[in-house]
C-alpha cells in the first residue's frame, strides 16, 4: 500500500493539465491518469487539482480550473477567458455570492494587503510556486496588518493580515475570558476555505508590542497548506466556532502566538519561537453555543527557537502555554521540543483554579521534554498545582485526530472541508 507522503508526490508528478474550455466538473474527471487516491472521497478537490496551475509560465492560467481568477499586480496577463485583478482583495471581492467553488491564482510577488474573506461558499487561494510540496520555496508573500499597541484599536480583529469570518461581529475577539458576545443569529461563514503556498506576515513591529494577528478565523472552516504565518504576539487567532487545519505550515511568534476560542489542529508543521513571552498557547476555551472539543492541538510537529543565534539565550525560558481561563485546552502530541522549553512546560496565569482546563502533552520528546520538571508544582490561584498533564494513550484518544476534535453540533465529525490528501490518519 502506498504511503500518504509517497502518494502525494506521485499525484503531483502525474498531475495532467486540463483545458479551461471544459466545465470544472469535467476538467476534474478528465484527469484519468492519476492513480486511485489522488482525489478524496469527500470532495474530489485536492492540491493536485491546482499543482499544474501553480507553476509559473508565460500563460499562467493555461492549466487552471475554468472558474479561476488571476491576481497579477502588473496587469500584464489580461484575457477574455478569465478575470484579472491587481490585488488579492479585489479578486476576493469579485467572486459571486453563489454556491460554486472558485479559485484565485496569485502570481509570484509580495502583496501589501489586509485580506478579508466573508464568502460562505468554497474558495481556494493558491500561490504560484515551482514546488507545492516545499513551503520554503513559496513565491507569494502577503504583508499587512498592524499591532494593537496601547489599545489603539477597539479590538484585536482589526490587526489581522488574513481574516476569514462572515462579518465583523463574528471576527471580534473582545476581552476577558469569554471575549466578545457574538450576537445571536450571526451566520456561519465559509464552509470550505483553503490556502496553498502563501506566506502571511504581520510586520508592524519586530518585537511583541501588542496583539498583531497574521490570521483570524471565526465561524468558518479553513484549511491552510504549506503556508507561513509570522508575527510576534497572537499570530494565530481562531475565534468562536472557527475551525482551522494547518498542514506543513511554519508559524512564528513570541507571546501567546496560538490563541482563541475555536478549534485548531496543527499537523506536521514547524512552530518558531522568536523569543520567550507568555506562552506558546493561550486558549480561552469556549464557543458559547454547544459543547465542543475546542482547543489547539499540535501533532507531529517541531517547536524550536526561530534561529540558532537566539537559541542559547532562550534555553529553558519558553512556556508551552498559560491558561486564560479554566476552560483552556491545548495538547502537544508526538512533537519535538528543543531546549528553549521550560522544564515545567506550562506556567500559571489566571487567578482561578485549573480544573477542568487541560494543558496536555503526549509523546513529546527532545531536549525540551523534562519528566521531572513537568511534575513540579506551581502556585496557581493559591493552590500548589502540577500545571502540565502527561496524557496516556487512552486519555489522548478522543483528541488524537482532526476528526476527533472537529465536530458538528450533533456530535458528528466535521472534516469534509479538509484536503484529504493532507489528512494523514
Amino acid at each position: 500500500m502506498l504511503s500518504k507522503a509517497y502518494l502525494s508526490s506521485l499525484c503531483l508528478l502525474l498531475a495532467v493539465p486540463f483545458s479551461r474550455t471544459l466545465p470544472v466538473e469535467s476538467s476534474l474527471e478528465a484527469r484519468t491518469t492519476l492513480p486511485a487516491g489522488c482525489y478524496g472521497k469527500r470532495t474530489g478537490i485536492h492540491f493536485t487539482t491546482y499543482s499544474a496551475c501553480q507553476i509559473p509560465s508565460d500563460d499562467p492560467m493555461a492549466h487552471c480550473p475554468q472558474s479561476a481568477v488571476l491576481v497579477d499586480p502588473s496587469m500584464t496577463h489580461i484575457s477574455s477567458d478569465y478575470p484579472t485583478y491587481p490585488t488579492i482583495q479585489q479578486a476576493i471581492d469579485s467572486i459571486p455570492n453563489n454556491n460554486r467553488r472558485y479559485t484565485i491564482l496569485v502570481m509570484a510577488g509580495t502583496y501589501h494587503e489586509q485580506l478579508n474573506v466573508t464568502r460562505a461558499a468554497p474558495l481556494s487561494i493558491i500561490g504560484q510556486t515551482y514546488d507545492p510540496l516545499d513551503r520554503s520555496k513559496n513565491l507569494v508573500t502577503v504583508i499587512g496588518g498592524t499591532a494593537n499597541y496601547n489599545s489603539r484599536y477597539t479590538d484585536n480583529a482589526f490587526t489581522s493580515t488574513l481574516t476569514v469570518a462572515p462579518n465583523l461581529n463574528a471576527s471580534l475577539t473582545g476581552s476577558g475570558p469569554t471575549g466578545f458576545a457574538v450576537p445571536e443569529g450571526t451566520p456561519f461563514g465559509n464552509i470550505d476555505f483553503r490556502v496553498y503556498n502563501i506566506d502571511f506576515r504581520n510586520t508592524e513591529f519586530d518585537i511583541s508590542n501588542g496583539p498583531a494577528l497574521a490570521i483570524s478565523v471565526s465561524r468558518a472552516n479553513a484549511g491552510l497548506y504549506y503556508c507561513g504565518f509570522y508575527s510576534y504576539q497572537d499570530t494565530v487567532y481562531i475565534g468562536k466556532l472557527g475551525n482551522a487545519y494547518f498542514f506543513q505550515n511554519e508559524i512564528a511568534g513570541q507571546t501567546d502566538f496560538l490563541y482563541g476560542f475555536g478549534t485548531a489542529y496543527i499537523s506536521n508543521s514547524k512552530l518558531l519561537m522568536r523569543s520567550c513571552g507568555g506562552g506558546v498557547t493561550a486558549w480561552k476555551g469556549t464557543n458559547t453555543t454547544f459543547e465542543n472539543r475546542y482547543g489547539v492541538y499540535i501533532a507531529s510537529s517541531d517547536l524550536v527557537a526561530a534561529n540558532s543565534s537566539i537559541a542559547a539565550t532562550m534555553k529553558g525560558k519558553c512556556a508551552l502555554g498559560r491558561p486564560w481561563n479554566n476552560l483552556h485546552r491545548s495538547i502537544f502530541m508526538d512533537t519535538y521540543m528543543d531546549a528553549s522549553i521550560k522544564p515545567v512546560g506550562y506556567i500559571t496565569w489566571s487567578a482561578i483554579p485549573i480544573p477542568p482546563a487541560l494543558l496536555g502533552e503526549y509523546g513529546t520528546y527532545g531536549p525540551g521534554w523534562d519528566p521531572v520538571g513537568r511534575n513540579t508544582t506551581q502556585l496557581q490561584a493559591g493552590v500548589l498545582t502540577v500545571m502540565t498533564t502527561e496524557l496516556t494513550a487512552a486519555e489522548v484518544k478522543k483528541f488524537r485526530k482532526p476528526e476527533d476534535v472537529f465536530i458538528t453540533e450533533q456530535g458528528k465529525k466535521n472534516i469534509d472541508w479538509i484536503d484529504e490528501q493532507f489528512y494523514a490518519w
